[in-house]
Formats: structure tokens, sequence, C-alpha cells
């Protein structure tokens, strides 16, 4: 056999090849199988998902375990899916993860997604339309973020959605229409926002929403009259925004409503009758808003109700007898209104009533009797009323009270002996009454009272042991009575006691040296008593103490240096005593004095330079005392210096620091009576503030400075200083003595001199005028100091007229019928002149 090895050789070669060949197409199958493979690893929502992380900051790393390598993204963190063998992302729960940074408009991917939860974390920007794609979506979750732009009109095209929270976000814009196409929405939250616009009246449609808060926004319009759609309604929460109107009749139509929380708006109008339909109700909470009218009686309807607040509006007319209808209710609050009219005995019929509030009302007659039995009542206002008659003495018997205010009424008669004896009251305020007896000894038994207030009433007798033992007091307030007795020393033992207001009474004797127990004290103010002695070194051992009153008693003796120890003193009144000697250079280191009251007093020597360091004083008052030497040019570097200085009638002499002029906050300028020489700064041009002032009486000479607040100002301001001339004075070169009224002009008629003397007499009368009415606004229910009685004093008073016994604040308001213009006869330099 002949072998063709050439051919042989031939055809192997051709095997080898066709075998690398198929080698080599395996191979390339194998990888493009390997690439298939890897390129089908993450479904298309696990995609979406590392799409949305991208825009996502995460500071500790949450979600770490979302890898791309996975072949579904069931297993992430926050994620939740469907069972099965192709499952789909059903829930995305990231809240309380610290994330930040944006959500993407890939979240719209996520079609089959029913839950979203992002709450709690500091997601920024806008809300992506894409969310409307997520049509599954069931509960929506973006509360407590940092979200901001308007709700997307998308949102209504999520028709399953039953929850949606968006609240505490910084999200603005109205409330889309849209909204009304979520038929099956449940919840809609989306308080402390910044949503404007009103309420659409698509929200009607929402047959089964059952709350609705969208409070603190700037939500305004009317409420619309469709809201009495939502039959399902349970909550309706708006309040703080500044929705206006009245309330539509149609709120009538929400029999489900429960709780009805519309405070803090500008709704106006009345309270519709309607209301008493939703015989659901258990809280009406309709206070600070602008409602008029009456109370409808139809409330009383309301047998489930428990609160019921509509305090702070303009409601009128009567308290109707069917509240005490309210079988259920525990709180009461119609404060703050214009209610005429009698307390109701029926409200007696609420036996679990805690809470009845009825202050600043215009409510007449005496309180029933029938209150007592409330048997239940925590806290007890009727104050600012004009109710009379005696407080009941079924009172004392309320085992529960610890509230019990009737300040500024006309009650009578005594305080019930035994109140305090059964209850554990914390709060005790009946000022402003008539009220006359002793105070009762068991105020304090169970020694919870704090406040114990009985100010400006007709009470008698010692304080009893049971008050100045009582140590959970902190304060004691019993102003303007006749109480007897010395300084209740043992008040200083109380740990809590941070005020005692003795003033307007009958004490006397010293001021004891146990005053340095009183460690905790700010307020102490014992003015107008009969208090003797020395001040007591000790008072430097209250490092608290921020007022400190002791005018108007009968203290002799220095000033103790140790004052100077109570660094934190902001108003200091040692006026109208009987101090002597110089006072202390360290009086400049109170730093914080704002108000500084010295006159009246003995005080000898020369003002401290020192007292120019009080930046913070507003008020300085030193007049009526023996001060000599001059006054201190530091005085012009009290730059705070407002409501007055008032350095009358005292020694002082040499010229007026020209420094004063800085004290371009100054109202009031008092320099008259005193030996003050040389001529009227010109600096005083500076002092744009200024409404009084008076030079008169000192050695005062030259020409007024030819400066605008001088030319209209009262001759009587200059009197008594025969150097003077110039402005409203005779020219200078005329030189008249000016202790005498000049005549307006040389050879002037008769009737040219009484108007004069009737101007001037009208300018002193006005400064004095403005003086009081000034004083009283800043200082409500304090005296003017009278200087009637002052040895010292010049026998020159036009400007000084004692105001008539009782003189009040309010005389001036009814004489003036509240400053009205129709009683301005005059306006100058010096303030406006109104005729009586």
């Amino acid at each position: 056999m002949i072998i063709d090895f050439e051919r042989v050789t031939k055809m192997s070669k051709k095997s080898e090849l066709r075998r690398a060949l198929e080698v080599e197409f395996a191979g390339i199958l194998l990888a493009l199988t390997l690439l298939a493979s890897t390129s089908e690893g993450l479904n298309t929502e696990g995609l979406y998902l590392l799409e949305l992380k991208k825009s996502i900051q995460d500071e500790f790393y949450f979600l770490g375990n979302w890898k791309s390598s996975d072949q579904t993204p069931c297993g992430w963190i926050g994620v939740n899916c469907s069972s099965g063998y192709a499952p789909v992302v059903k829930g995305l729960n990231l809240s309380f993860l610290n994330l930040s940074g944006v959500l993407s408009p890939s979240i719209g991917g996520l079609v089959h997604l029913t839950f979203l939860d992002l709450s709690h974390n500091d997601f920024l920007g806008s809300i992506p339309k894409e969310i409307g794609n997520c049509s599954s979506l069931e509960q929506l979750y973006l509360n407590d973020n940092k979200f901001t732009g308007q709700i997307p009109v998308e949102v209504g095209k999520l028709s399953n959605l039953r929850s949606l929270n968006i609240c505490n976000n910084k999200i603005n814009g109205s409330l889309p229409e849209e909204l009304g196409n979520l038929s099956l929405l449940v919840d809609f939250v989306a308080y402390t926002n910044n949503i404007t616009g009103s309420i659409p009246p698509s929200f009607g449609n929402l047959k089964n929403l059952v709350t609705f808060r969208a409070g603190q926004n700037a939500i305004s319009g009317n409420m619309p009259a469709e809201i009495g759609g939502c039959k399902s309604l349970k909550l309706l929460g708006l309040a703080q925004n500044a929705i206006g109107g009245e309330l539509p009749k149609a709120i009538g139509m929400l029999q489900s409503m429960t709780d009805m929380i519309l405070w803090g708006n500008q709704v106006s109008g009345p309270i519709p009758k309607e209301l008493g339909n939703c015989t659901s109700l258990e809280t009406i909470a309709l206070y600070q808003n602008n409602l008029v009218g009456p109370i409808p009686p139809e409330l009383g309807n309301l047998k489930s109700l428990k609160k019921l607040y509509i305090y702070r509006n303009g409601l009128n007319g009567t308290i109707p007898r069917e509240i005490g209808n309210l079988s259920f209710a525990n709180e009461i609050d119609f404060s703050e209104n214009y209610l005429i009219g009698e307390i109701p005995t029926e409200l007696s019929k609420i036996r679990g009533l805690s809470l009845l509030y009825l202050f600043q009302n215009q409510l007449t007659g005496v309180i029933p009797n029938e209150l007592s039995s409330l048997r239940n009542l925590t806290k007890l206002d009727l104050s600012i009323n004009y109710l009379k008659g005696p407080i009941p003495d079924g009172f004392q018997y309320l085992t529960e009270l610890y509230q019990l205010q009737l300040f500024n009424n006309s009650l009578s008669g005594s305080i019930p002996r035994w109140l305090g004896l059964h209850s554990g009251l914390w709060v005790v305020d009946f000022s402003d009454n008539l009220l006359t007896g002793r105070i009762p000894p068991y105020l304090c038994r169970h020694s919870n009272l704090i406040l114990l207030n009985l100010e400006a009433n007709d009470l008698n007798g010692n304080i009893p042991p049971g008050v100045v033992n009582c140590k959970s007091l902190v304060q004691l307030r019993l102003v303007g009575n006749r109480l007897t007795g010395s300084f209740p020393s043992e008040l200083c033992n109380l740990p809590n006691l941070s005020a005692i207001e003795l003033d307007q009474n009958k004490f006397t004797g010293p001021i004891p040296p146990e005053i340095r127990n009183c460690q905790k004290l700010q307020r102490l103010h014992i003015s107008d008593n009969y208090f003797t002695s020395e001040l007591p070194k000790e008072i430097g051992y209250l490092s608290q103490l921020v007022t400190f009153n002791i005018s108007s008693n009968l203290l002799t003796g220095r000033i103790p240096p140790e004052i100077v120890n109570c660094k934190m003193l902001q108003r200091l009144d040692l006026s109208r005593n009987r101090f002597v000697d110089a006072l202390p250079n360290e009086l400049g280191t109170l730093l914080q004095l704002e108000l500084l009251r010295l006159s009246e007093n003995n005080f000898t020597g020369n003002i401290p330079a020192a007292l120019g360091n009080l930046s913070h004083l507003t008020e300085l008052q030193m007049g009526g005392n023996l001060f000599s030497g001059e006054i201190p040019p530091e005085l012009g570097s009290l730059s705070s210096l407002q409501i007055a200085m008032n350095l009358s009638f005292n020694n002082f002499t040499g010229r007026i620091p020209p420094t004063l002029g800085n004290l371009n906050l100054l109202e009031f300028l008092l320099l008259n009576n005193n030996h003050l020489t040389g001529d009227i700064p010109s600096t005083f041009e500076n002092l744009s503030s200024l409404m009084g002032c008076n030079f008169s009486y000192n050695d005062l000479t030259g020409p007024l400075p030819p400066i605008p607040l001088f030319q209209n100002m009262a001759i009587s301001s200059f009197i008594g200083n025969k150097g003077l001339c110039g402005g409203p004075l005779v020219g200078c070169s005329v030189n008249p003595s000016l202790h005498s009224v000049p005549s307006l002009e040389s050879g002037g008629t008769r009737r040219g001199k009484i108007v004069t003397v009737i101007a001037g007499a009208v300018g002193g009368v006005s400064l004095i005028l403005i003086a009081i009415i000034l004083y009283f606004m800043r200082h409500p229910g304090q005296t003017v100091p009278s200087l009637q009685d002052k040895d010292t004093l010049s026998p020159d008073m036009d400007m000084y007229l004692p105001p008539k016994e009782g003189f009040t604040f309010q005389d001036l308001v009814e004489a003036t019928n509240n400053f009205h213009e129709s009683y301005v006869i005059g306006r100058g330099a010096c303030g406006t002149v109104y005729r009586q």
C-alpha cells in the first residue's frame, strides 16, 4: 500500500487548525455567556435605588449594603420586597437614618411602591414631580425634613394614597386643587410649613378623610363651605394660620368630628349655631380669633364635649344656661371676651369640671354659691370682672382646688377663714377688691403655696404665722392694706422666696438684721410704711436683689456702704426718708442700675463722680436734698438716661456742665432751685428728645442759646435768674429783673400783662401735668412725690403744685377724655397742654 505522506501531513494540519478554531470559539462563547450573566445581576428597581443613592449623603454609611453586585435589592437596608419568583420593591423605609441631600427623580421608577417613609432626616430641595409615577403608593411620609418648594400637583395622581405626611418642613406655595382627587385619602398632615393660599374647595371631595392637620402655616382665605363634604372627618387642625371670614354653616355637617382646632387665626363673625349638630365633638379650640356675637345655646347639645376653649375673642352677650348640659366637660375657658350678665348657676351641674376660666369679661352679680359643689375643680379664675359680694364659704371645702384667682373685682367681706385647710393651694390672688378682715391662717397648710397676692384690699392685723413660715412660698404681695406689726423676719427663712411686697401698709419698727437670710430675694418693696431706724448693713448680703424700694418711710442714718455688694440691683429707691450724710462713692459700681431715686432726704456733700459709670441708668432722681458742690461733668456719660435727671432743690453751685448736652435721650431735666451760675450751655441744642426742663431760681446769666428748644418754653422755666435774657424772655438790652413776670413789651396794656401771667401759669401747670402723666405712665399705682413739707425748699412753689389726694393717672385720662385732640389747647417744647 502506498501511503501519501504529503497528503496525510496536509490533512493533519487541517484537523489541528479546526480543533484550534473550535476551542477559540468555545472560549468566545464562554466569555459572552459570563458577560451576559454579569449584566443580569441587578434588576431594574435596584438600579433605580442606586440612582437614588447617588443624591443622598449617608454620613454614617447606613446604606453600605446597597451594592450593584446583588441580583435584587430585597436584602438592602430599608427595602421591603414582595414574595414570589420575581419580587418587586413594595416598601422603602429610610426614616431616622441621619440622611441628607435631595430626593432624586429616580424615585418615580419604583412603580410598585406602596410604602415610602423618608421621615426624620435632613433632605433638602423640592419633592420631585416624578413621585406622581408611583401609582401604587398608599403611604407617603416625608415629614421632619427640610424639603422646600411646592407640593407637586402630580401628587394628585396617586389614586391609592391613604396617608400623606409632609409636616415639619419648609414647603411653601398653596395646597394644590388636585389633592381633591385623592378619594381614598384618610390622613393629610402638613403642619409647620410655609404653606400659603386658601384651602381648595376640592377638599370637600375627600369623603374618607379622617385627619386634616395643617396648623402653623400661612393659610389664608375663608374656610370653604365644601368642607362639609368631608363626612368622615374627625380631626380638623388648622391652628396658627391666617384663615379669615366666618365659619361656614356647613361645618355642622361634620357629625363625626371629635376635635376642632382653629385657634390663632383671624376667623370673624359669630360661632355658627349649626356647630351644635356636631355631637361627636370632644374638643373645641376657637381661641385667639375675631369671633363676635353671643355664645350659641346650641353648644349645650354637645354631650360628649370635654374641652371648650373660646377665649380671647370679641364674644358678647350672656353665658347660656345650656352650657350646664355639657355633663362630660372638664375644662371651660371663656376668658378675655366681653361677656355680660351673671355667672349661670347651671355650671354647677358639670360635676367633672376641673378648670373654669371666666376672667377679663364684664360679668356682674355675685359668685354663685353653687360653684362650691364642683368637687373636682382645680383651677378657678374669675378675675377682672365686675363681681361683687362675698367669696363663697364653700370654696374652702374644695379639696382639689389649687389655683384660685378672683382679683380685680369688687368682692367684699372677709376671706373664708378655713381656706387652704382642705386643699393644697398653689396660687391665691384676691388683689384689687374690697376685702376686709384678716389673712386666713391656713392658706399654706399643705405647704404648696407659691403665690399669695392680696394687695389693694382693706385687710388688717398681722401676717399670720402660717404664711410667714410657708416653706413653698415664692412671692408674697400684700401691698395697699392696713396690715400692722413689725417686719416679719421669719420670711427670710423661706428657701424659695424671691419677692416681698409690703408697700402701703402700717408696718413699724426697724428692718431687722435677719434680712441677711433672704438669700434668694430678688424684689424687696416695703415703701410707704412706718419703718424706722437705720438701714442695716446686712442688706449687703442680698446678692440676688434686683429691685429695692424703701421709699416713704422714717428711716434715718447713713446709707450703709455694704449696699454696693448687691451687684444685681437694677432699681433702687431710697426717696422720701430721713437719710443723711454723703453718698457712698461705691454706688458707681452698681453697673446694672437702671433707676436711682434718692429724692427728699437730707443727703449732703458732693455727688460722686463715679455715678457717671452707670451706663444703664434711665432715671436719676436726686431732688430735694442738701447736695452741694458742682454738678459732676461725668453725669454727661449717662448715655442711657431717658426718663429724667432731677437735681432740683439742692445747693449745687458752679456752672452747668456742657457735657449734659450729650444726654440725647433725656426727656426731663430739672436743675431749678439751686445756686448755679454762668450761662446755659449751647450744647443743649443736642437734647432733641427733651420734653420738659426747668432752670428757675438759680443765678444763671447770659442770653439763652438760640436753639428751637427754648423758643416756645414757658417763662416759668427761667424765672428767678436775674441775668438770663433772650428767647421767650425780654431782650438782653433791657436786662430786667426776672423775679417778676415780664410784660409782653414795654408800655404794654393791662390786658397784655394778664395774658402774659396766664401764659406763664399755663406753661407751669402744663409742665407739671406732663411730668405727672409720664410718671404715672411709667409707675402706675404710685403717688407723685410732694415737696410741700420740705423745710429747705424755696417758697416759690409754682412749679411743684402738690397733686390732690388720690390723684391718679386714671384721673388724667378721664379729665382729658383719654387725651383726646379736642382737649388740646397748645403745644410747645415742653409738651402738650390739655384743658380740663
